[in-house]
């Protein structure tokens, strides 16, 4: 068996050393460094060689890679790098690593082509004044061999000790059992509809109901296809912090934490219920990272990631190594773990993680690892040709996930607060950006007299330009004068180079627009938001899918079918499939509001209807609800009328900002055999993702059908989906506040002994139009 590794992943790991060290990037964007490669490619004489791909064998290594260019009039290799700012100040471990690429690939050209000697050159390339930077030297054959077995040797234990790896995890995964007696019911078919999926490289979209257990369900056939496929990886993808407790938990079950846990906990149902077949152990070696942002493993975030201002990025590559042995060793490398090893080890956790994102078999992390432009999983995939198995936990939130990330606003007031603090070099560059976005603002306001939104028909050029130009120059300045992770100049600069990026790939997808910011202090002029709104994601998530092997897509809520197909973008083969709820509609009383509207017209009429409402059930059945509403100020207004009309009530209210400790502390006062209301938001944190099962939660109140705000921006992006699909309304409108609903309303019944009552408060659910978005297996509702 032989281990395949690509000539990049084989340099960085046996030749960087010395500091981690981000002052200088030579590849500012991939787009950036296509552009490069094809500028400096065109340059060249028609016998030149683009993209040559080259392989060879080292013992039990098989290397490959692409080399960029070769001339084989002029006998030479070229490795081409892109980078922006001063090459002085490239860091001598990055030159070195790059020397190294090129020499391996110069190695596997002689022996392709039978060469005794060849000029290998490392060409750098500006990307802002297009100028390349030849470094060359002549080696001869034996030279190049020398180098590349020097590279193989430093990685052939590392690579010994993954294929024994590999056949562990691989024999221990065809071993692999259920970990309880049974499958709850509907399980069974979901998880061979998952296994099936990736057997036949699909995608799936799966409509499992709360209850049957999606987590465990979807990644145990996942894991029992990993050896068949072969898979190299799992990815599994939430679009909320406790998808991810939940996976660590159902891994833990199948048998892949280094010890048994003290209890065990499920997505939808106490596990009580279920007799355990065999007691779980840490009988699967599986490496299990979990992925956190970055922001959240900074240790330092006062200080910029190098060697100068860091101690844990000071001699980083050289600790690295032991470090990243220790973490293989562990396995289970959440975020805790992975923390001790990297402070134990005196390297940055975060990048750690980066590091170890290699060498995991499951990764846990957030969905945008995976779909969003700088995904991180979906780059290493893609370079070293992984086959990977994907589940995406919680699917219905990829809508609005991905209009997010690929979209982009800049804030003037916030670069007007900026402009005064800049460095004597960043002024000019980035006094043009102010004299352009103010030129913009004030034709905003003359567009409209006080005009406070307005879509642009085109991309604003001459700002983009500037702002590109801008971000060099910071870019620049901060390769000699570190910026911190968290100053303002840092989160522009991120900002705008995410904004230049977006518009790069603008398209009928998306939207322009302006919004006015009035003016604050001395300021005698109106400043102007500009967004990049994305309003279908379908076009860049496309790629996403397609490069996976296979995965799932899951969700509660992934009704109606053609809505999410219009804007994920799946492939036309995916199945959508709807499962069965393992519940009954004896276990569920509905009730619907028939004469109570609450459209914003009638929303003062409504409360006291809804606060007698809630105190009715509330004496008839005492016990913990929540209520949920519209809006922050909709929801306090109830919350003062029952205050005031039923004091004996007790109440507690989401506030609009909550920290973990608050939510914790929210969530606490559900316990079971309580009493009281708890408000929360439609669609906000306690919408969706917890479980409060048994009597610490017995109903809920939906006020309104979470229809999105009709706004100048919501009214565009209807336009805009009517336009291409024909049902405007519906897709910016209808069905995202209609699977709000259903997700709030979700909270209710999580087990198969719960019992509880769902009350809906809008005459709209009575319209079979709304009926039909509602849970099948939920009884006809009783309308009062």
């Amino acid at each position: 068996m032989s281990y395949r590794i690509a000539v990049r992943a084989l340099c960085e790991f046996a030749a960087k050393t010395g500091d981690l060290d981000l002052r200088f990037t030579p590849s500012p964007t991939a787009q950036e460094g296509i552009a490069g490669h094809r500028v400096v490619a065109s340059r060249r004489a028609e016998t030149y060689e683009s993209e040559v791909a080259l392989a060879g064998e080292y013992r039990q290594l098989s290397v490959r890679g692409r080399a960029d260019g070769f001339d084989p009039i002029a006998n030479r290799l070229e490795e081409v790098k892109t980078h922006r700012g001063d090459l002085s100040r490239q860091p001598g471990n990055q030159r070195a690593l790059h020397w190294a690429q090129a020499k391996v690939y110069g190695h596997l050209l002689c022996q392709a082509r039978g060469l005794d000697q060849l000029t290998v050159t490392l060409v750098y390339f500006d990307i802002v004044t297009q100028r390349e930077t030849p470094l060359s030297e002549r080696l001869s054959a034996d030279e190049l061999r020398e180098t590349f077995e020097r590279q193989c040797q430093a990685f052939l234990a590392w690579a010994q000790q993954e294929l024994a790896h590999r056949r562990r995890r691989d024999e221990a995964l065809k071993a692999l059992a259920f970990p309880f007696a049974g499958f709850r019911e509907g399980q069974r078919p979901l998880a061979e509809s998952v296994y099936k999926a990736v057997h036949t490289r699909r995608w799936l979209m799966l409509q499992a109901p709360t209850g049957i257990g999606k987590t465990l369900g979807t990644l145990f056939p996942m894991l029992k296809a990993m050896p068949g496929q072969p898979l190299d990886k799992l990815f599994f993808l939430t679009a909320r912090n406790t998808g991810q407790r939940l996976a660590l938990e159902a891994l833990t079950q199948l048998g892949a934490a280094p010890a048994p846990p003290p209890e065990v906990v499920s997505d939808g149902a106490a596990e009580a219920e279920i007799t355990p077949a065999r007691a779980p152990a840490a009988t699967v070696p599986l490496r299990v990272l979990t992925l956190i942002a970055r922001e959240k493993a900074c240790e330092h975030p006062d200080k910029a990631c190098h060697g100068d201002s860091c101690p844990l990025a000071t001699g980083f590559y050289d600790r690295l190594p032991a470090a990243r042995a220790a973490a293989a060793t562990q396995g289970w490398l959440d975020r805790a773990a992975l923390r001790d090893i990297a402070l134990t080890h005196a390297v940055c956790p975060y990048y750690l993680s980066q590091e170890m994102a290699r060498w995991a078999d499951v990764v846990i992390a957030d969905v945008n690892y995976w779909f969003d432009f700088h995904a991180m999983l979906y780059a290493l995939t893609r370079e070293l040709a992984w086959q990977v198995g994907i589940l995406v936990d919680e699917a219905h939130n990829l809508v609005e996930r991905g209009r997010g990330m690929y979209s982009a606003s800049l804030d003037h007031a916030a670069f007007r607060r900026l402009k005064p603090t800049l460095p004597g070099p960043l002024k000019r560059p980035l006094g043009r950006v102010a004299t352009l976005w103010q030129a913009l603002a004030d034709e905003n306001a003359a567009a409209g007299g006080d005009a406070e939104y307005r879509v642009l028909e085109t991309l604003p050029g001459k700002f983009i330009n500037a702002l590109t130009q801008a971000v060099s120059a910071i870019v620049e300045y901060q390769s000699e004068q570190p910026i911190a992770l968290q100053s303002d100049l840092q989160t522009f600069c991120f900002e705008a180079q995410h904004f230049c990026r977006v518009a790069e790939v603008f398209g009928e997808h998306s939207l322009c627009d302006v919004e006015r910011q009035a003016p604050r202090g001395r300021q005698r002029h109106a400043g102007a938001r500009i967004t990049l709104r994305n309003v279908v994601p379908a076009p860049f998530l496309a790629p996403r899918f397609a490069a996976a092997h296979g995965g799932t897509l899951f969700s509660a809520t992934l009704t109606p079918e053609a809505y999410y197909r219009d804007l994920l973008g799946l492939p036309d083969d995916t199945p959508w499939l709807p499962l069965a709820s393992p519940f009954h509609d004896s276990q569920l009383e509905v009730r619907a509001a028939s004469r109570l509207s609450t459209r914003y017209a009638d929303r003062d009429a409504s409360l006291t209807p809804i606060a007698d409402r809630i105190a009715a059930q509330f004496h008839a059945r005492p016990g913990n609800y929540l209520a949920f509403f519209s809006s922050f100020a909709y929801l306090q207004q109830v919350a003062a009328r029952l205050a005031e009309r039923h004091p004996e009530l007790p109440q507690w209210c989401q506030a609009a900002r909550m920290d973990d400790a608050a939510r914790e502390a929210f969530l606490a006062r559900f316990e079971g055999g309580g009493a009281g209301i708890g408000f929360a938001v439609l669609g906000g944190i306690f919408g969706e993702g917890i479980d409060l099962p048994g009597d610490r939660l017995i109903g809920a109140f939906v006020a309104t059908l979470g229809l999105p705000q009709v706004n100048p921006v919501n009214e565009e992006m209807r336009a805009r989906l009517q336009a291409l699909y024909g049902r405007g309304y519906d897709y910016a409108y209808y069905y995202p506040g209609l699977q709000k609903v259903v997700q709030a309303a979700g909270r209710v019944i999580r087990t198969g002994s719960d019992q509880g009552v769902i009350q809906l408060l809008d005459d709209r659910f009575t319209h079979a139009k709304a009926r039909a978005l509602l849970p099948d297996w939920w009884p006809a509702p009783i309308l009062d």
